[in-house]
Parts: C-alpha cells; structure tokens; sequence
C-alpha cells in the first residue's frame, strides 16, 4: 500500500484541506442514510422529514450534496438528528467535531414491549403485504402524534358519578 504525503506536503489541496472534503463525505452519507431510513421506515417525504425536524429542505439537500463552506450549525444538526430520532452524536462524530471523546460504547437500550417487537417484525416481513404494512404505519403514526388530553381532563372519565 503506497504511503500518503503528509497534508502539509500535499500540493494540490489549494486551501482545501483532505480531511473538510473527507468530513463533508461522512456528513452527507450520514444524512442520506438518515433520509433513506425515513423515507423507507416512516414514508417521510423530504417535505415532511423539514417539517418534523425545523431544518429547511434547501439546507438538507446541502448537507447531502456537500455543498457547505462552513460547518453546519450545531443547532440544526441537532434538531436534524432528534426530529428522526437520532442520536447526535454520530453526526458529530461524522462533523470530526467529536474527536477527544474517542469512540463510546454503545448504551443498552431499554427492553422494548413485545407488541411494539411483534409490530417491527411484522414491518420487515416479506411475506406481509405492503397494504398491510401501510396500514400498521398509519395507525402507528396516529398514535404517535394525536395530541395527549392533560390529566385533569383524562381523570374526569375516571371519577365515580
């Protein structure tokens, strides 16, 4: 395997240095990732994967091509990440931004209910029926984000009358 030049001796970065453009990569597939996995698990178009998380499409289709000067703004990355459910830090991580950290070891997550496992399963099944698959989308996406009623009102139903 050949040995790369040092950056410092790499003639043709013309103010570009090898690890932007390689941090820009890892950032884009990040978020291309992060789209396809919401286009494919929720049917988020990239309409509703801005509006969920607050960052403009015009900024996203950025991040994905690239197509930045200076790094994205922490704010939005956030908000990126925790619209879909992501953990920021792995957008960091892919922003170099992380680096003294070094890498963490994974938390356990929490045991899920065997509903929710069974409805999962049912989700990446070949055998289920894409109409069948939507329709568990749906109802899962409506429960998700009905509005909650606030206790005193949930409450009332339960007093003896």
């Amino acid at each position: 395997m050949p040995s790369r030049p040092d950056a410092a001796d790499w003639p043709y970065r013309h103010g570009v240095t090898e690890t932007a453009n390689a941090r820009k990569i890892a950032f884009a597939t990040f978020v291309r990732r992060a789209l396809d996995d919401a286009r494919a698990m929720r049917a988020w178009s990239g309409t509703e994967v801005s509006r969920r998380t607050g960052v403009s499409r015009q900024t996203i289709n950025r991040w994905v091509r690239g197509d930045w000067a200076s790094d994205p703004e922490a704010e939005r990355v956030v908000a990126f990440c925790e619209g879909l459910g992501l953990d920021p830090a792995a957008a960091f991580v892919a922003l170099g931004w992380d680096r003294a950290a070094g890498p963490r070891a994974d938390p356990t997550p929490p045991p899920m209910d065997p509903d929710v496992e069974a409805l999962l399963r049912r989700l990446v099944d070949p055998n289920v029926s894409d109409a069948e698959k939507f329709h568990i989308r749906e109802t899962i996406r409506y429960l998700a984000y009905r509005p909650t009623l606030p206790a005193v009102v949930r409450n009332r139903g339960k007093q003896a009358g």
